[in-house]
């Protein structure tokens, strides 16, 4: 025989076909009380041309892009607020230290790659709890647009020479 205690009592109601439901909403939400583990983790991250081989390991917060300071590398608050999206979606800036090394593209190519490969990284060492986040906000995902070829007879990948008429 089991018998149930229960400090809190829950009000069913039931609808026209019986079945009995609450008013009360529970949270979809699927939240962990485990806390995020700590461990090193590494992933490429790519975007347009660039390419970001991503190291993360446990530590303080400091980035290290080819060498220097992410401030130094990326100057543009925007590309560094970018590189850095995936650590403030989890919640886990300044417990891990960036070493990256990245190649080709411009600066806001390298700042997605930089992104890419972070959350990747993430990803990797605990998937459980940090995947949920990281894909619903997107950061999983890579962006697939290149820049499209030229075309024979026009200027550009579009751009046509003027149309005369005589």
């Amino acid at each position: 025989m089991v018998t149930e205690t229960s400090t809190e009592e829950t009000e069913f109601e039931t609808n026209a076909e019986g079945v009995a439901y609450t008013s009360e909403t529970v949270g979809s939400a699927v939240t962990s009380d485990k806390p995020a583990t700590i461990a090193p983790g590494a992933a490429t991250g790519r975007r347009k041309e660039a390419i970001a081989r991503v190291r993360i390991v446990p530590g303080t917060g400091v980035w290290t892009v080819n060498g220097k300071p992410l401030e130094e590398y990326l100057p543009n608050k925007l590309h560094q607020q970018i590189a850095k999206e995936a650590f403030a979606e989890t919640g886990l800036q300044d417990r891990f230290d960036v070493i990256a090394r990245v190649t080709g593209g411009g600066m806001t190519g390298q700042a997605g790659a930089l992104r890419l490969g972070v959350a990747r990284s993430l990803n990797q060492i605990d998937e459980e709890v940090n995947r949920p986040v990281l894909k619903k906000a997107g950061l999983l995902t890579r962006d697939s647009r290149i820049k499209e070829r030229k075309k024979a007879g026009l200027k550009k990948a579009r751009k046509a020479p003027q149309y005369s008429k005589r």
